[in-house]
């Protein structure tokens, strides 16, 4: 057996011995961890990297993704208005639905499901078609007049066996009207 002096277990000792190397480990310790963290922060920031695999950053997306949502278009007034048949306005507006009897819409030219709507007269055929009526939505001031909106429902509800009269053409405006 082995006796072990009392001096050798109590001997410790560190790499700091003086307060002057205290104060400049203390300092390292916070300094240098900050000043890492700048440069990481300028590497990261500054090197310009591109969008992998698309072009999201490019010129041309941008250009897509600032473009204006609406536009505004100004026509004159005084001019002769071109007025579209019920059949124009019905291939451009109502035949989405209407052709194939989309959510319940009664088909053109099918008299079983347009007699019963017949009887109710062009006036209560065209609020609804202005106004809405269903899972159809109102129509009116949209890009028809109400006007060519009756038109498409004259046409319309005369395909399906009714024998609606033509709306009478709207009155010219006083504005328009020679001086």
């Amino acid at each position: 057996m082995s006796e072990t002096t009392p001096d050798a277990h109590d001997v410790h000792e560190g790499p700091i011995k003086t307060p002057k190397q205290l104060i400049w480990t203390v300092v390292a310790a916070f300094v240098v961890p900050v000043i890492m963290i700048i440069l990481l922060t300028q590497f990261v920031a500054n090197k310009e990297k591109p969008a992998v695999g698309s072009d999201g950053l490019g010129p041309e997306a941008t250009a897509r993704r600032i473009q204006p949502i609406g536009t505004i278009e100004l026509r004159d007034a005084a001019a002769p208005a071109v007025l579209r048949t019920g059949e124009q306005v019905y291939q451009a507006q109502c035949a989405a639905c209407h052709g194939s009897g989309a959510a319940g819409a009664p088909k053109l030219g099918d008299a079983a499901a347009w007699g019963p709507r017949v009887t109710t007269g062009y006036e209560a055929l065209l609020n609804s078609a202005l106004k809405g009526k269903g899972a159809m939505a109102a129509q009116g001031g949209g890009e028809f007049s109400d006007y060519e909106i009756g038109r498409a429902v004259v046409y319309m509800a005369n395909q399906g066996g009714g024998k609606l009269a033509e709306p009478p053409a709207p009155a010219a405006s006083a504005a328009s009207a020679p001086k």
